[in-house]
């Protein structure tokens, strides 16, 4: 526990000890933390599993913290814990990707009711400013990942530059306007349960496409660009390869390609089939490795996602189920 005067001494005794973003938070004081705990619904001393690369014990207590500092709600915590649940994966290679000098970080993708529930944005500028629920909510990965997996940059967080994105990335997936079925159901959910998947990413890179008189010829030369954006010679899906990538469709693009006859499956085989490097390699083992969402505004662009490709299992996607609905007490009723 730590004291101060007030909350803005508080506030510079946290920037001192390094255990912030570089950004002003939310002070953690006991009322605060004690409702995060009571929206997870298990006791603050719980062990949700370690996090590198200090491989700190992350109990709901510390994460219920950096969801405070954040700013989050309550109504968060349900996404907050799933997230965290996600990153812990062995698969996910944390600790690795915490200390790699690659750009890359935590992109949370969030599908079913939970969307609704807590508010979160999946059109114009998801990843972007002005949308509390996607920024608290990958705000609060990323402090967790400082002060229980102990990343800080320089010491143990190696990226070489770093990027925007590793502040919080996070958006729901739009699966009221897309014509395909949702991502967590090609992953094993059932439609009406909530998921989050997370994977470590670069920043987006926008890919631009101007839909042509003939649909069929125009969604080929759109999945063309897609899968040369993924593999252009300076990513690591092209250089490593044997890792995953995201690719987000925007209303347009999602159009265009479901009236050429395209599904969720057929977009990520034919990127997968598309996606080689200079020398024939391919860059995917599998079209499972290509995770296709379906989100943002209306317009020329779609966006992709190249990855690290890298640590113990090639830094994959994990997906865990969002547990909504818990009831608690209210403090002081």
């Amino acid at each position: 526990m730590l004291e101060a005067a007030d909350e803005a001494a508080a506030l510079e005794r946290l920037h001192d000890l390094g255990c912030t973003d570089g950004l002003p938070v939310v002070i953690p004081t006991r009322q605060r933390v004690d409702r995060m705990v009571l929206a997870v619904g298990h006791p603050g001393e719980v062990a949700l599993g370690t996090m590198g690369p200090l491989n700190g014990v992350c109990t709901v207590e510390k994460l219920a913290v950096a969801a405070v500092m954040a700013g989050c709600l309550p109504d968060h915590m349900p996404i907050v814990t799933a997230a965290s649940l996600a990153i812990m994966d062995p698969e996910f290679d944390l600790a690795e990707m915490q200390g790699t000098t690659h750009a890359t970080a935590p992109l949370i993708i969030v599908n079913g009711p939970a969307r609704q529930m807590c508010g979160l944005a999946s059109g114009y500028g998801a990843l972007g400013p002005g949308h509390r629920a996607n920024a608290s909510i990958g705000r609060a990965i990323r402090l967790v990942m400082i002060n229980v997996g102990g990343a800080r940059p320089g010491k143990s967080d190696m990226a070489l530059l770093g990027h925007g994105g590793k502040f919080g990335q996070c958006l729901a997936e739009d699966e009221e306007h897309s014509p395909f079925t949702p991502l967590h159901v090609g992953r094993g959910s059932v439609l009406s349960d909530s998921a989050v998947t997370v994977i470590g990413t670069e920043p987006p890179q926008s890919v631009a496409h101007s839909a042509g008189s003939d649909v069929a010829q125009s969604a080929e030369r759109l999945l063309d660009v897609l899968a040369g954006s993924l593999t252009a010679p300076g990513t690591n899906n092209s250089w490593l390869g044997g890792g995953q990538a995201v690719v987000v469709i925007t209303p347009d693009h999602a159009g265009e390609l479901a009236s050429a006859g395209h599904d969720r499956s057929s977009i990520a085989a034919a990127i997968t089939k598309r996606a080689r490097t200079r020398d024939g390699r391919p860059a995917f083992g599998s079209p499972d490795d290509v995770l296709i969402v379906a989100a943002g505004g209306a317009g020329l662009y779609s966006y992709v996602f190249p990855t690290w490709c890298a640590g113990g299992h090639r830094n994959r996607a994990v997906s865990r189920p969002v547990e909504i609905g818990h009831a608690c007490a209210i403090p002081g009723a």
